[in-house]
Parts: structure tokens; sequence; C-alpha cells
């Protein structure tokens, strides 16, 4: 998990590089932050599966569906947050930079 979260954060970080080439800081910005609402939930979920496997019962099915509820919960609250509290935000810029972090772990299944 540790391994696709930092691919997300890479592929975030080009993402926001490409957006500020082609547009400028604001689209920078907000591909950056498009990325961030999709790398910060992951990272909570993969930190969260792994105290909980840690544990001696081990990590179970419902751990697993109250992650995955909390993680979709935060990623749809951080996008709300960041279309009202970013006044310069590009929209195409956010989505894009939320799809290339959402879908980056698509590049670790062509290394195999």
């Amino acid at each position: 998990m540790l391994r696709i979260v930092s691919l997300q954060l890479m592929a975030t970080v080009v993402a926001g590089v490409i957006a500020w080439l082609l547009a400028g800081w604001p689209a920078m910005f907000s591909a950056m932050l498009g990325g961030f609402c999709c790398v910060v939930p992951n990272g909570l979920f993969a930190l969260r599966l792994f105290a909980n496997a840690q544990k001696p019962g081990g990590a179970n099915p419902m751990t697993f569906m109250i992650g995955e509820f909390i993680k979709i919960a935060l990623t749809v609250a951080l996008l709300g947050a960041t279309a009202w509290l970013y006044r310069d935000l590009n929209w195409l810029a956010l989505i894009c930079g939320f799809i290339v972090a959402l879908k980056s772990y698509i590049i670790l299944l062509f290394r195999r």
C-alpha cells in the first residue's frame, strides 16, 4: 500500500507541473489539491489497515468496509472544501489531478 500511495503522490506532483506549464500557478495548485484529495484519504486508509493487521485478530472485512466508507467520505469532504475555499480554482486541472492520482496504480501494473 505504501508503494501505491507514494506513486499517487509522485503522479500528483507530475500532474501539477504539467498543469503549471499549460495554464499557470492556479492550475498547478488546483491539480495538486485534486491529487491530494485522493492521496490523503488513501494514505490514512493504508495506515488504518496496517494498524489493524498488527493486532492479534488481524484485519477483518468489517474493518475494511468501515475504512473504505471513511475514505470515500473524506474524499468527498476534501473535494468540497477545496471547491469552497480555493477561489482561483481551475476545475479542469482539479479533476485531471484527481483522476491522475486515482488511476496512477495502473503504472505499477505495467511495471511487472
